[in-house]
């Protein structure tokens, strides 16, 4: 395999999940006694500019279907950050009712929604049918396609330049990396500015988040990379923010190569300085992912094992693709996990893929009273504990096994 980005080869293994269904590509139940579509899980890190990326086995249109059911604005806590962010770049680079913003990937509308409150033109790209229409039901427009340099020069030539485009936990998702980002250049006003956020791959590698890795995520994103990749495509990165979304994400906030409008602020060079000296650039920074990722699964299963041994029932919320890349490795079914609980209406009376656990709603959990919740999105752990905090009431207690197994 060549890298996405320098094309050059690619050998080094940092993390190998086995061969697995996509993590996204939920079962209804006429499906459930159909082969499953599988695919090797292993990521493969470039030693020429160290971008992290899997293994080339499938593409972008079989994994984000028209049917595609993740939806953003399920999450409280999510809508909060993305509304805070909406206020701070709007005042930062003092956008109007002249201004244009552009989302890729914009979803359900979770984030664009507070900029046409504010009476600000915006755009969504999105390409997955379902979640496109959630965002029109929002009054967004949505162009339903995949954004690439094609997209990008239809819409300049329709005069749609992009005073801001942002791209929020999409740059992972893109199999054309370069392709992706020479769009934003070329969409991008003289004087525009692109945020991206996306999740650190520092964090993944500290608190052995390998549930994070599935097929629908083409790369696992450092600062050290971004800025390469950024700069070969015509983007300068001037500013980076450290959030605690997503497990530790990054906000990148970049202008053409030929803008000077923005100064680069320290916090750019304070981070590569300190992805330098934490190795991102050396083979060894990845070589034991994979052992620490097989202790918890050991760690994990034990718990399983004598939680059923005790005579205890085991329930899961959140249908995240976090948890299936979990119980996929660790090879759990239904006999180990009862089922899983989903707000997401979109997922509720379908199967998590690979493992054929049911996923129901909440109404089914405070019938069935479990012993013990899974939570898979341990993201979001403080704010679905306070969701179900009524399951204390039974004496349920709460599990995450990232990065390490913890009963709450």
């Amino acid at each position: 395999m060549n890298c996405r980005h320098c094309r050059e080869p690619v050998s080094l293994v940092f993390s190998d999940l086995g061969i697995t269904a996509p993590s996204n590509s939920y079962l209804s139940k006429d499906e459930l006694n159909k082969p499953e579509a599988r695919y090797p899980l292993t990521v493969l890190v470039c030693e020429t500019c160290w971008l992290a990326q899997t293994q080339d086995f499938t593409s972008a249109d079989e994994l984000f279907t028209p049917n595609y059911a993740y939806f953003s604005a399920f999450s409280s806590s999510w809508l909060s950050h993305c509304e805070k962010f909406v206020t701070s770049v709007t005042n930062r680079f003092k956008l109007s009712e002249k201004s244009l913003v552009v989302e890729v990937a914009c979803n359900d509308g979770y984030l664009l929604q507070y900029v046409d409150k504010l009476n600000i033109p915006c755009l969504g790209i999105e390409p997955t049918r379902a979640t496109a229409e959630a965002a029109r039901k929002k009054r967004i427009e949505v162009i339903e396609d995949f954004f690439g340099v094609s997209l990008a020069q239809t819409l300049l030539t329709d005069n749609r330049q992009a005073d801001l485009l942002i791209a929020n936990n999409v740059l992972a998702h893109v199999p054309d990396i370069n392709d992706f980002v020479s769009g934003f250049t070329t969409l991008l006003k003289p004087a525009g500015v692109a945020t991206f956020e996306f999740p650190h791959l520092c964090e993944l590698v500290s608190n052995n988040q390998f549930d994070t890795i599935y097929h629908e995520h083409f790369s696992y994103l450092s600062f050290t990379s971004v800025c390469r990749i950024f700069a070969h495509n015509g983007l300068h990165v001037f500013d980076v923010e450290q959030l605690t979304t997503h497990g530790g994400s990054l906000r990148v906030y970049a202008q053409r190569l030929d803008s000077k409008v923005h100064s680069v602020g320290g916090s750019v060079s304070e981070l590569l300085m300190k992805e330098s000296k934490l190795g991102v650039c050396t083979s060894e920074y990845y070589s034991n992912f994979d052992a620490n990722t097989q202790a918890i699964k050991i760690e994990f299963m034990n718990f399983l094992e004598l939680a059923h041994e005790s005579g205890s029932s085991i329930a899961a919320y959140g249908a995240a693709a976090k948890g299936n890349t979990l119980m996929n490795y660790c090879g759990i079914d239904s006999s180990q996990i009862d089922y899983v609980v989903d707000k997401n209406p979109h997922k509720q009376g379908l199967y998590m893929p690979g493992s054929k656990i049911p996923i129901v709603d909440e109404d089914h959990l405070m019938q069935d009273k479990p012993d013990y919740i899974v939570i898979f999105p341990w993201n979001l752990v403080s704010e679905i504990i306070d969701q179900l905090d009524y399951v204390r009431e039974w004496g349920a207690k709460f599990v995450v096994a990232i990065p390490t197994l913890k009963t709450l």
